[in-house]
């Protein structure tokens, strides 16, 4: 069910709310962001990013372009060719802070098999160097949000081992059902297939503080 209400001009999605200073990292082909903008009715406090360039949006994804023109028509911030692990030193977002940090299926890239040792610690370095910077660009009662696969080799990553590592303590973990968000497309991101989704039946968010 998707889980939207509104009360006294706030509008609800899930976790978010239309009040929340939000910053969306890695968003492919930004539909996660725009599902947020879409039931919100704006955009106004979305900062939507991902580590691509435009120019590189328009060759790996069909609605990527079309998605960036609908966040910007409702007001929202988008930026490209945003690194994780050096975002907040980046000049158009330091120094702000936010109320959420979403990074919604953390991955490095595909340069061998999932359960690879190589490839495990590629992406506990990717996600390792989000939660540190991220730490220092959340408000005081900002919160860290990270959905992932949680079924062999996945969960091995250790999220919340990785979080603590940047004094991050977890609050909460959540069923992710995609439902939740209409018109949210997850999209693997590199590859010859990076258009194309992937399986994500077996997955929760991971929501973090300040320790």
């Amino acid at each position: 069910m998707q889980a939207l209400a509104v009360a006294a001009g706030t509008k609800w999605l899930k976790h978010y709310s239309s009040d929340q200073s939000i910053l969306t990292v890695g968003d492919g082909d930004f539909s996660f962001s725009l599902a947020l903008a879409t039931a919100f009715g704006s955009g106004k406090n979305i900062v939507a990013t991902s580590l691509d360039t435009y120019e590189e949006l328009n060759t790996k994804y069909s609605h990527a372009v079309s998605n960036v023109k609908e966040l910007e028509r409702l007001g929202a911030t988008v930026l490209h060719g945003v690194d994780v692990k050096e975002m907040n030193v980046h000049a158009d977002l330091w120094p702000r802070l936010f109320d959420r940090i979403v990074f919604n299926f953390p991955h490095a890239g595909f340069n061998g098999r999932e359960d690879n040792a190589d490839m495990i610690k590629s992406h506990q370095e990717l996600v390792r160097g989000f939660f540190s910077t991220a730490r220092h660009m959340l408000f005081r009662q900002g919160e860290v949000h990270v959905t992932h696969k949680t079924k062999h080799p996945y969960w091995t990553w250790g999220i919340e081992q990785l979080a603590s590592e940047s004094s991050l303590t977890m609050l909460e973990e959540a069923a992710f059902q995609i439902q939740d968000y209409p018109g949210y497309n997850q999209k693997r991101g590199s590859g010859w297939r990076c258009d194309r989704d992937f399986d994500i039946s077996d997955s929760r968010t991971f929501i973090f503080l300040k320790g």
